[in-house]
């Protein structure tokens, strides 16, 4: 496994890679890499409303090379045929909603031409992935240098009480809510919108909820759990509102692709360990090309303390 270069500001990036294969080393087939993956994130664990599993693919076609990325857009798929990967593997599917046509006419359908054309296979594992041991949660923590004590919100159906959306954390030693988020904003992927914050800035944090991508659903779970600070992504004006007239909680708004892009050397080291473990000869590589949606930021001047302008 060999480290790639850095991607400016995160101190993260990396391409995760084999490429001293063994003398002995397979060509696994699509079909085995695809069982492997499900081992990690079974499509069944996945919400009732996610489109996750493979999206297209042949199953009996050689894989050497896989390219783990958030989401499935064209920028990525040309990174995917540029690197020569057989499959892609994203977080966020291509069609959530289903759709009637695949027509390359409209954006998702040049991504379906694209894939096909080069021979490579899309997988999707989104909700399966949320909540797998380990999962996105966990992957964030990891990058936040936070030690995982539990779900957040638990699966009732895990019994060891390891799995689940979210996870609670504690710090090693106790920052202010300030010096939290300058630590979010080190360590996470550098993106236009950095890291919001509501709250005192100088209030101490010794415990924390976290939850990649979206989690202002989540605030009466991270009440109960009585942590000092929440991070997550997406917040809305009215939830974080609510959500700071019921406790002091602090509230850390991170860009939703950077709190999801750890997952990725997450499940690409874990799919390094299944490649030496079968001994195939399968090259695993993390993008490191931003697909935030937000390309820049103005800040604002500073404001009249009596209110905002009439």
């Amino acid at each position: 496994m060999l480290s790639g270069a850095e991607g400016a500001g995160s101190g993260r990036w990396r391409c995760n890679a084999t490429d001293q294969a063994g003398s002995l080393a397979s060509v696994p087939r699509l079909s085995e890499v695809i069982a492997a993956l499900e081992t990690l994130w079974p499509a069944e664990r996945a919400e009732s409303w996610d489109a996750v599993g493979t999206v297209a693919g042949d199953p009996d076609q050689e894989v050497t090379r896989v390219l783990f990325a958030v989401d499935p857009v064209q920028e990525i798929v040309d990174e995917a045929v540029k690197l020569g990967a057989d499959l892609l593997v994203t977080h966020h599917p291509l069609y959530l909603r289903g759709t009637t046509t695949v027509a390359a006419t409209h954006f998702k359908g040049r991504v379906v031409h694209t894939l096909i054309k080069n021979d490579i296979a899309l997988h999707v594992a989104h909700t399966n992935a949320d909540t797998a041991d380990p999962g996105v949660s966990d992957a964030l923590a990891g990058a936040l240098d936070l030690r995982v004590t539990g779900p957040l919100v638990p699966d009732p159906t895990d019994p060891e009480g390891r799995r689940g959306l979210g996870r609670l954390c504690a710090l090693d030693h106790p920052l202010t809510v300030r010096e939290f988020a300058a630590r979010a904003a080190e360590r996470l992927p550098a993106t236009a919108q950095g890291i919001r914050v509501a709250g005192d800035p100088e209030a101490p944090v010794r415990t924390v909820a976290v939850s990649g991508g979206s989690g202002d659903s989540l605030f009466d779970h991270v009440r109960a759990a009585g942590v000092d600070a929440f991070l997550t992504a997406d917040l809305r004006h009215h939830p974080v509102s609510e959500a700071r007239a019921h406790s002091p909680l602090a509230l850390l708004d991170a860009a939703h692709w950077a709190t999801e892009w750890p997952w990725c050397e997450l499940a690409a080291s874990q799919l390094d360990e299944i490649s030496d473990r079968h001994g195939w000869d399968l090259r695993v590589h993390v993008s490191k090309t931003v697909t935030d949606p937000w390309t820049a930021h103005a800040a604002s001047a500073t404001s009249d303390p009596l209110g905002a302008p009439n």
